[in-house]
Formats: C-alpha cells, structure tokens, sequence
C-alpha cells in the first residue's frame, strides 16, 4: 500500500491492519497523533524533555494495548487518556515543584510593536497558564487549542460531563483572575 493512500485512512482501519499484522502502518497513527500527544503532556508536566518521553512511553503502552481498544470512542480519544495518565503518573514521580513567575525571563524585541505585543499576550497568558493546577491547563488546553468538545474532555479526564463542564468554566475565571494579577503587577513595574 503506497503512504498517499495510507495517509488517507481511517484511524480504525489502520488498526485493524495493524492487529492481522500490518505493524509498520502503527507510524502513521503515531504520525497523526504525535503533535497532540506532546501538547497534553507538556501542558501537564512544563518540560520538553519529559513530554517528549511521556508521548513516546504513551505511544508504546497504547501498542502493546491495542488488543483492548473497544472502540466505544475515537482512538484519539482513548490515546489522549494513556497520555494524560502518563503525564500525570511521571507527574507525581518527579514531585516537581511549579516554577515561580521570578524566574521568567524578558526578552528584548526589535520588531514592531504589534509583535511585541503579541509576544507580551503569549508570555502573560504563559505566566497565567502557570499558576493554575495541572488539570486546569490540560482542560482549557484540550478545549480551546485542541478544540475537542466537553464530552471528549470529560472521557480524557474520566469526569463526568458535568464535571468537566463546571472544571472549565472555572479553569476559565482562574485564568482571567491570573491575567489580572499579572497585568496588575507588570503596570506596577512600568
């Protein structure tokens, strides 16, 4: 099969090839899922490094898994549940402790100051992201960046719909609380 036309399957035919033995095909499922996979758990864990072995340990335990994927949701989906599990469990191996807003660095821009400006929203919403609890930035993260929809959401998290409603709308309000603290300090420092 030519990579064009494997390129345009479906994620649950590429499995079911995989499972009577058309292992190499499991690439292209890394390849379409590798991005998201990292996002999640460098949104989890704030390190590149241990996203970076977090997606690919993910990657593997979903593999050797693949026997038991029921498909009652997408292999997307059930994929992004190993990922988040994985973050969280290397999470609390690490014990890391969250960076403080001191050791962000300022960078001088030479651009204009539309890209200055949008450089400045991208590092406070950054300062922003990293106060709220793990959970929180995965929720907006999954909701926002990744555009998936509560019912997925609270399928990743394993919370109820509700839940996971309520945890986003709070997610929300905290961010905004946090920008303002931040605008509010940064004003202070002008």
């Amino acid at each position: 099969m030519r990579q064009r036309d494997v390129k345009n399957l479906d994620d649950d035919i590429i499995i079911d090839k995989v499972l009577r033995g058309q292992r190499e095909l499991y690439n292209q499922l890394i390849e379409r899922h590798k991005s998201y996979a990292f996002t999640i758990a460098l949104n989890i864990l704030n390190n590149r490094e241990d996203a970076e072995e977090v997606a690919h340990d993910s990657f593997i335990k979903a593999y050797q898994s693949l026997t038991n994927f029921n498909r009652q949701s997408k292999f997307s989906t059930w994929l992004y549940r190993i990922v988040f599990n994985t973050a969280i469990t290397c999470k609390r191996k690490q014990r890391v402790k969250k960076e403080s807003l001191d050791t962000v660095k300022y960078t001088y821009y030479e651009g204009s100051s539309a890209e200055m400006e949008i450089q400045d929203q991208k590092r406070f919403i950054k300062q922003a992201l990293s106060l709220l609890p793990e959970i929180d930035r995965s929720i907006l993260t999954l909701f926002y960046l990744k555009e998936f929809s509560l019912e997925e959401i609270a399928d990743i998290t394993k919370m109820s719909f509700n839940t996971a409603k309520v945890r986003l709308h709070r997610a929300r309000k905290k961010l905004a609380d946090g920008m303002k603290t931040i605008l509010k300090e940064e004003a202070l420092n002008l």
